[in-house]
């Protein structure tokens, strides 16, 4: 980035740190931080509607829907996380050039299962071998942020049915016997107060999506871990900036980012469970009246 980092050899330590600091890898470490910061942002709210659609299902009058919802939430919770991380990408990017190979190529002949090979015509690769490789990295991502809002979602489920429940039935009782429909008395009634019973359990779900961003490294995406361990390892005179194992120094890095961003999380879901407390009947709305007085 410097005029005078040509040569790294001959510069005094504080111009070979800035060389150093500015390289091109460290860049892309500079870079992951901001991708995992995108992942928490897109992968909660995703979550979010995941697990309203399975809480939805679960208390469906449907027996199918509500065998859905039972069953993928059931699925998720049952299997390790890690399974679904791994699981869902190859899956999902599998299936996708599958059907793409029965559209692009239709005459091909040759078997796409070839013992442990998976091989489709080079039309049909999702994305295409000559695509630029940001395409290939949104697509990495992609499927990523899809692994994780299934995941997640399922939790978020179990999350927001047990607070649809917490609500008193008495009052949606109450709001259809003057004349509202089923539909009218949970969007005017039940959802607005439903927040305040499942706002625990979402911060601590976000507080988990937080710390499992590290995974991102086993869907082949370069994240701050990798970039940790990648950079941090000890080089010899065959780089550019040679340097002894520094890696305790760049996982220091990543727990203190990891820690500010759990304390920040922290800071807003208080002020949010304050604000959704103010004026309710439960124990954080007694709590604040309480103060008041």
């Amino acid at each position: 980035m410097f005029a005078f980092c040509s040569d790294p050899q001959t510069l005094p330590q504080w111009q070979w740190f800035a060389c150093y600091l500015t390289s091109g890898t460290h860049l892309a470490f500079y870079w992951s931080f901001v991708v995992v910061i995108i992942l928490i942002l897109l992968a909660a709210p995703a979550s979010l509607l995941l697990g309203f659609g399975g809480a939805l299902a679960q208390r469906s009058r449907h027996a199918p829907l509500r065998w859905f919802g039972l069953g993928y939430t059931s699925m998720v919770r049952g299997v390790p996380d890690i399974v679904f991380f791994l699981f869902v990408p190859i899956a999902v990017d599998q299936g996708l050039e599958f059907l793409m190979h029965h559209v692009r190529c239709p005459d091909w002949d040759l078997p796409i299962r070839r013992g442990n090979d998976f091989l489709v015509c080079p039309a049909a690769k999702v994305p295409h071998s000559s695509s630029p490789s940001w395409i290939h990295n949104i697509y990495a991502f992609a499927l990523a942020l899809l692994a994780f809002a299934l995941v997640f979602g399922a939790f978020a489920a179990n999350t927001l049915r047990g607070a649809m429940d917490a609500v008193p039935k008495a009052q949606v009782e109450t709001a259809e016997s003057f004349g509202m429909t089923r539909g009218q008395a949970f969007r005017r009634v039940l959802l607005p107060q439903m927040w305040v019973y499942a706002l625990p359990g979402l911060s601590n779900l976000w507080m988990i999506l937080i710390k499992a961003t590290p995974l991102l490294f086993l869907l082949g995406i370069q994240d701050i871990v990798f970039w940790a361990r990648e950079l941090g390892g000890a080089k010899t005179s065959v780089y550019t900036y040679p340097h002894d194992d520094w890696r305790v120094w760049y996982l220091l890095v990543v727990l203190v980012f990891y820690l500010i961003l759990t304390w920040v999380s922290q800071i807003g879901f208080e002020r949010l469970m304050s604000r959704l407390n103010t004026g309710q009947d439960t124990a954080g709305g007694d709590r604040l009246r309480t103060e008041a007085a």
